[in-house]
């Protein structure tokens, strides 16, 4: 099953409309809708459908996983019977980002990316990559979904996408182990964790992680496909375009910590989310950064899964103006 986000406008602004994608049809299936239909066509007035429709399928993508099986079952049947019915053209619609996730958490596991992202940046990896499954928090404030502009950051000059997989918790997860960590697993999604590789230098010698170098938006989309549909998770095909031309492919074969290895060491200690995502780490040849290029506005990114779908978006505009720290004199 494929699930995502649409956006309409409402009488008090956007409203985001959990929908079930059918890609293969060119439709997607508005769940509110369909399940409004369906408890009319069992007796429910229309007031009453409503309202339990916006229960079982809310704004939030994060809220509809809670409710764990009920969600899936729910979807399905609506859309069984009365999803003709209350089908939209894929073409033409607003995308939301898949999730709404209550943190974004960003790995970094595939070996190739490691290496030559060091390599670029003229860093040395640190040996405690051996140790445990790195991770970082970013803000959930600036998620965007399929087809969003991407915000150029403020002081940034040479932006970069992040080819990731985004792995969707579906129940929370407190100190659970590789043997369990699937039972977490929601399904997948596309992450695309842009870069400002100048501002993340500075950061870098902070010791702190990213930040400014981060937050100005991360690419959650454009759909969700449920877990079930993956035989395996060994070796997913993974690939990038930059206006239509390919910049890098792999798989999920290169992963120094598997996906079970990550969610049990981000849950150490943590609850993580319903509909939390946790970057997979960025596949090898997936970042600009490891081609020695950048992105420039008008630039066309787009995110290729096997299984999940492409996900798209257009570079920004530069920002001029704005505040920005100046330097302060040593104190040591």
């Amino acid at each position: 099953m494929k699930l995502g986000r649409f956006v309409v406008d409402g009488l008090d602004g956007p409203v985001q409309r959990i929908c079930l994608v059918v890609p293969e049809q060119g439709r997607v299936v508005d769940l509110r809708a369909a399940e409004s239909l369906r408890l009319q066509a069992q007796g429910a007035t229309r007031e009453a459908a409503l309202r339990y429709a916006s229960i079982l399928f809310p704004e939030s993508m994060s809220a509809a996983i809670a409710l764990g099986q009920q969600f899936l079952d729910s979807a399905a049947e609506a859309a069984e019977m009365c999803g003709d019915d209350a089908s939209l053209a894929i073409d033409g619609l607003r995308w939301g980002p898949a999730c709404d996730p209550s943190v974004v958490r960003d790995g970094l596991t595939f070996t190739k990316h490691i290496r030559q992202f060091h390599e670029r940046m003229d860093k040395t990896p640190a040996s405690a990559l051996l140790d445990i499954p790195g991770y970082f928090k970013g803000t959930p404030w600036t998620v965007i979904g399929h087809e969003a502009e991407v915000p150029w950051p403020a002081q940034g000059q040479r932006l970069d996408y992040e080819l990731e997989i985004g792995w969707v918790i579906g129940k929370r997860a407190h100190n659970v182990t590789p043997d369990n960590a699937l039972d977490h697993l929601f399904g997948l999604t596309i992450f695309n964790d842009f870069s400002a590789r100048d501002l993340q230098g500075r950061e870098f010698d902070i010791g702190m992680g990213p930040t400014k170098s981060k937050d100005f938006a991360y690419g959650i989309g454009p759909w969700i496909t449920t877990i079930d549909e993956f035989a395996s998770l060994d070796k997913i095909a993974m690939s990038v375009r930059v206006n239509g031309e390919i910049w890098g492919q792999g798989d999920t074969s290169e992963m120094l910590w598997t996906p079970q290895e990550l969610i049990a060491y981000v849950s150490i200690d943590d609850h993580v989310q319903p509909g939390d995502v946790i970057g997979s780490g960025t596949m090898g040849n997936g970042s600009a950064l490891e081609l020695g290029r950048s992105l420039n506005p008008g630039d066309v990114v787009e995110l290729d899964v096997a299984g999940v779908g492409v996900l798209r978006n257009r570079i920004g505009e530069k920002k001029e103006g704005g505040w920005w720290p100046e330097k302060r004199q040593p104190f040591m």
